[in-house]
């Protein structure tokens, strides 16, 4: 299996997941159809793992180097924070958002192909590597989606018709993706240690990794001592995933990048 053969995985999965979505609108008035949404869902992303294990072997390390790589690990891990919340908490709106936003991620890996190196650095040649990357997307993953029930909060604000139970689901999403968020950060000390010599050297990457994690710890303590602020709340999320989203890639961009020791998609 090698990225040649993407384009028919990504065509399939978005087929699959199509007809789930199908389902998943029909399930709206017919609630029994809600079974065939997620067996169409479940099939979509059975796939999709097989498509990553299989391009594991092939390149002979894990796909988690450049930012197309982490983008499959992106639309891997949204699916499945969508079907656990789903079983939670029942929304179904969140499910299709999760499954929607798994499938953009695939439909700009097919519109943007790239050349992925069969070989890595010697600085990502650790064991620190596989767990600090996939820590660090699942709490995207999870966080992004808290981001989204944002917007919906706001939508219900502005119309009136707020929904307490929308915050509460941002709670729960930030909780998780926090604690995941924080392994991360702990995970890249011990890796910045092993390759570098040091826990922390204030790299633009890791100033952006700890301006993200404030962000979140900013709207966790908000919540806690303002619990019925949540406009203002929900504001200080949408900002704290501006501030993720230019940790994740944004950085890259930046004139200070090119002092980055983390920058290695161009190597």
């Amino acid at each position: 299996m090698t990225w040649l053969d993407f384009p028919l995985f990504s065509m399939s999965i978005i087929g699959l997941w199509i007809i789930g979505f199908i389902f998943l609108g029909i399930s709206y008035k017919k609630e029994q159809f809600i079974k065939w949404s997620f067996a169409f869902f479940s099939i979509g992303w059975f796939v999709l793992i097989y498509f990553i294990k299989d391009l594991w072997i092939e390149l002979d390390r894990p796909p988690m180097r450049t930012l197309g790589e982490t983008r499959l690990w992106y639309a891997t891990f949204l699916p499945l924070v969508g079907f656990l919340t789903y079983f939670r908490w029942k929304f179904k709106w969140f499910l299709a958002y999760s499954m929607g936003m798994a499938g953009m991620f695939l439909v700009i890996n097919y519109l943007n192909p790239e050349t992925y190196s069969k070989t890595l650095m010697p600085a990502l040649q650790s064991p620190w590597f596989i767990p600090h990357v996939l820590v660090y997307l699942f709490s995207y993953a999870v966080l992004a989606a808290s981001s989204f029930v944002a917007i919906k909060g706001f939508i219900g604000i502005r119309k009136q018709k707020f929904d307490i139970a929308t915050i509460q689901l941002a709670d729960n999403l930030v909780y998780i993706g926090f604690a995941f968020l924080t392994l991360g950060l702990l995970f890249g000390a011990l890796w910045a240690k092993e390759a570098w010599g040091h826990y922390w050297t204030w790299d633009p990457k890791e100033v952006w990794a700890f301006l993200t994690w404030m962000g979140y710890l900013i709207y966790i303590h908000y919540r806690y001592f303002h619990p019925q602020k949540n406009k203002q709340a929900l504001t200080i999320l949408a900002l704290a995933f501006v501030v993720l989203i230019v940790c994740w890639f944004g950085v890259n961009y930046l004139p200070v990048a090119q002092a980055s020791v983390h920058t290695y998609t161009q190597t």
